[in-house]
């Protein structure tokens, strides 16, 4: 009996050896980067086209993208119509758009793309929201996204 556990036993931690880990780099897909870091011109960019979408909403005058500013799938996203129901929902919750502060941006690698993100000001203080700007590597828009403002951000 005392063999039988023995022999057991140095079968179970034979079997139970170890195998080498291999190791696998994993590429950062987003960068934070520091507000210095960006052309002016850039962020500039950014904030403009950003600011043009949300004022539509108080001024009621609808400007379309041209292709010098945004992607074709962004133009052809961007309709009168999904603004006007947009600024109705927006208007009636948080009153008349003040203006977009820049908190952050990133580098997304993959996609080789610049997101800013800005947190927007709205009349009333229980506005919570952000509004996403996504310039390509031609510094057109390629997204434009509004959520509710979170402190962490989660690339794509």
């Amino acid at each position: 009996m005392k063999k039988l556990i023995l022999v057991l036993s140095i079968l179970l931690v034979l079997g139970c050896k170890s195998k080498p880990v291999v190791v696998q780099p994993v590429e950062i897909k987003c960068v934070k980067l520091s507000l210095s870091d960006v052309d002016e011109s850039q962020k500039k960019r950014a904030y403009d086209l950003g600011k043009r979408v949300l004022m539509i909403c108080n001024i009621s005058k609808f400007i379309p993208f041209k292709e010098s500013e945004a992607t074709p799938s962004v133009i052809a996203n961007t309709t009168l119509e999904k603004h006007s129901a947009t600024c109705v929902k927006f208007r009636a919750r948080y009153g008349s758009f003040k203006d977009l502060k820049l908190v952050e941006i990133h580098k997304n690698n993959t996609e080789n793309t610049t997101i800013f993100r800005y947190k927007a000001l709205y009349e009333h203080a229980n506005a919570n929201k952000e509004l996403r700007v996504t310039l390509n590597e031609e510094n057109k828009v390629s997204s434009l996204k509004t959520m509710e403002w979170v402190n962490e951000f989660k690339c794509k």
